[in-house]
């Protein structure tokens, strides 16, 4: 069934509407509160009359678009949900919701062997999750390790639309290692998530380094159309293709690594390389491998190693064994 963006609006404005079981909400509220909603996103007066209102609710309440709301009236008057945490928008998936979802997870698998289509190898898993999820009613069988307290993440979908529509940022930024937050005007180019934490990616305004910017230390962001974008064609694979997590470095400091694993951790090691460049230079006789890496040694690179502990070894450069035997003697000390 057909419904046309006026409706949606008005739909999720008395949705809204009733959510606030504070107030009370006759149809005059509610037509105001439409009419309003309306204006904003169409920028003209709209007028709306108590029938449509009434139709509105009628089609809520109905199974139509599968909301099935339990709009009530009481006191003659005032208009409620029966349930207060019902939402249109929490509503479950319905049978033919389902039936499509299901021919669609089919299709989609058709092309899990084409490398166009090789990253939907995630997204149909978890459209079959949440398929086998509505069907039985039971747990999802798929956990994403994900972080409901993670700050920063109501600015993805600011930045998002930035770096889309090319859009110069003022951003107020606090890093943990400043008293103050400052503001600064920014350049931003791509977005970077690494170990669940997400980073701005850009340059501030009149410098050439890049620059990242952790979006759990963003205070604020807003636009600046004032200012023009200066867009310098910054490939992200290119900036990133040496370096482990965000930290990088200028080519030159590009360092080949040599790590010994011992033969328990080998397996993990080959199944999931720390990076493309991960190569296989020896297997030792007894199950332990030695694999080389060319990428730069930052913070990211030593804090992957010593989540190894005493099963990985660093054999080259010196200086990253150097860092990483005098950190393993600092955190011996702690239990001494």
């Amino acid at each position: 069934m057909a419904v046309n963006k006026n409706a949606l609006i008005r739909y999720k404005t008395i949705d809204k509407c009733l959510q606030n079981i504070y107030r009370e909400w006759t149809l005059d509220d509610l037509i105001e509160m439409c009419s309003s909603a309306l204006y904003e996103y169409e920028g003209k007066e709209v007028n709306i009359s108590k029938r449509t209102i009434q139709l509105d609710i009628q089609m809520m309440r109905s199974d139509k678009l599968g909301y099935n709301a339990p709009i009530v009236v009481y006191d003659k008057k005032f208009y409620k949900y029966e349930d207060p945490d019902y939402s249109i928008t929490d509503i479950p998936l319905n049978e033919n919701d389902m039936s499509v979802l299901t021919e669609t997870v089919e299709m989609l698998k058709q092309f899990k062997d084409f490398s166009l289509f090789s990253e939907l190898g995630g997204i149909i898993q978890r459209l079959e999750d949440k398929v086998y999820t509505e069907k039985t009613k039971q747990s999802a069988i798929i956990h994403l390790d994900k972080n409901e307290e993670l700050k920063g993440l109501e600015h993805l979908d600011t930045l998002y639309q930035a770096i889309l529509k090319k859009i110069v940022l003022r951003i107020t930024y606090k890093s943990f290692k400043a008293r103050t937050a400052s503001e600064v005007v920014f350049q931003p180019y791509i977005l970077k998530e690494f170990n669940n934490r997400w980073f701005l990616v850009g340059v501030i305004s009149g410098k050439d380094t890049v620059v990242n910017f952790a979006l759990d230390r963003i205070m604020n962001v807003s636009y600046d159309l004032k200012i023009p974008y200066l867009d310098n064609d910054f490939n992200g694979e290119e900036y990133y293709k040496n370096t482990i997590g965000v930290t990088v470095f200028p080519e030159k400091h590009v360092q080949e690594v040599h790590l010994k694993v011992d033969k328990h951790n080998a397996p993990y090691v080959l199944t999931k390389p720390f990076h493309h460049t991960q190569e296989i230079l020896e297997k030792l006789g007894d199950g332990s491998i030695i694999i080389k890496l060319n990428v730069h040694i930052n913070f990211e690179l030593e804090r992957l190693i010593l989540g190894y502990g005493e099963t990985m070894k660093v054999i080259k450069p010196r200086i990253l064994r150097r860092n990483i035997k005098t950190k393993l003697e600092k955190a011996a000390k702690l239990y001494q």
